[in-house]
Formats: C-alpha cells, sequence, structure tokens
C-alpha cells in the first residue's frame, strides 16, 4: 500500500527495508524528492558511520545522491528537525533501539517519517530497530534485490569478508545481495558473477 495524503496534521511512519543493493536509499531519495516537488519541506538524517559516497549526503549503489544531515546518534534528530513537514532517515540499522521511539513521536506531531535500513544483518537476524519500527509503520516496502549466483529474487546480504563483527560499512567490495539459496551465514568467496543484460537500444 502506498502513502496517500489527507488534510489536517496526520503524521506516519514508512519503512523502506530489505537486504544489500535493493534500492533503499533509492527508494527513499524518490520520496523525499516528490515531498519536495509537492513544495513541503523536508530534511534527511544519515549515521556517521557510513561514509561510503559522501560525509554530507545520502548516496545509493545507483549514484543517486540527495544532502543530509549527519549524525552519530538518533537522540540528535529532534533538535535538528526543525519545521520540516516530511523527515528521512537512512541507514536506521546503525541508529539503535531509541530511534524508534524518535520516529513515533514525530509522527505523532504530525509529521511524514520515512525510513531506510537493512532488516536483516549478514547472518540473516533480524537488524535492530528495523523490526521494531516495522511493527510501528503505517507503511512497509520490502524491497528485493537480485542474487549475484543465480539472478532470482534476493533477500539477504552475503558478507564475503571475515570482519569479526556485526557492524561492517562495505558496498560490493564486503557484500553481494543473495537468495536463499546461494546465502550463507558464514563469509565465503566471492561467487562468478553472472553478465549484466544487453540493452538492445546500445547495440
Amino acid at each position: 500500500m502506498q502513502p496517500h495524503f489527507v488534510k489536517g496534521q496526520l503524521g506516519w511512519i514508512e519503512v523502506v527495508t530489505g537486504c544489500m543493493f535493493s534500492g533503499k536509499t533509492e527508494e527513499l531519495i524518490r520520496r523525499v524528492r516528490r515531498a519536495m516537488y509537492a513544495r513541503q519541506r523536508v530534511v534527511v538524517f544519515k549515521p556517521g558511520i557510513d561514509d561510503r559516497y559522501s560525509t554530507d549526503s545520502v548516496g545509493s549503489h545507483s549514484g543517486m545522491q540527495m544532502r543530509s544531515l549527519q549524525i552519530t546518534k538518533a537522540s540528535q534528530i529532534p533538535g535538528l528537525v526543525q519545521d520540516a513537514q516530511v523527515v528521512g532517515v537512512d541507514e536506521a540499522q546503525f541508529l539503535g533501539p531509541e530511534l524508534v521511539e524518535i520516529c513515533e513521536a514525530l509522527a505523532n506531531e504530525g509529521r511524514r517519517v520515512i525510513v531506510a535500513g537493512l532488516d536483516q544483518d549478514y547472518r540473516g537476524v533480524p537488524f535492530e530497530p528495523i523490526p521494531q519500527l516495522l511493527a510501528v509503520a503505517e507503511y512497509i516496502t520490502k524491497n528485493l534485490a537480485i542474487c549475484t549466483v543465480c539472478g532470482n529474487p534476493a533477500d539477504r546480504s552475503q558478507r564475503l569478508v571475515d570482519a569479526g563483527t556485526r557492524v561492517l560499512v562495505g558496498a560490493t567490495d564486503a557484500y553481494e545481495a543473495r537468495c536463499r539459496l546461494h546465502w550463507s551465514a558464514e563469509p565465503f568467496p566471492r561467487q562468478q558473477q553472472l553478465p549484466l543484460g544487453e540493452n538492445l537500444a546500445e547495440s
């Protein structure tokens, strides 16, 4: 179900989740940009631990970017949100359990809150606080990626390196999207990548 707008100060929470490379940040940016086209005031937050593409912007693996505020903990959000009507939070799995209460408070104030984050860690274990946010959100979108081994829908993040820690910020150097069949909780070597399909307009 897609969000719909009603008159009045009605707030809500939207969660966009899925595995690595499933387009979560891309979808967050798309929704926030549409809100800007609707002349709404927006603000987007990202955790400081994620500096893969930029320190002052959220960025997708496909190259989309949007300016954002960098924070180290969720408790900073209320002091920075100002009069934004739409609040975006990317990589929410890095911001801890207090994010749930903060998102609830923002929605209760009449704001639209859009949260993107991983629902599972590399071991296939629910990645807090996303499960808790899913429970209180009005709108939920679970994106699937493409398994790099077989090309089927993928909902898991395969870690390729043994870092010995749950949190490891990385992209294609450290993770691949995998289906249930080709995923393992243990880090293992990169598989032979499927070739990209041919774009007939380019031939």
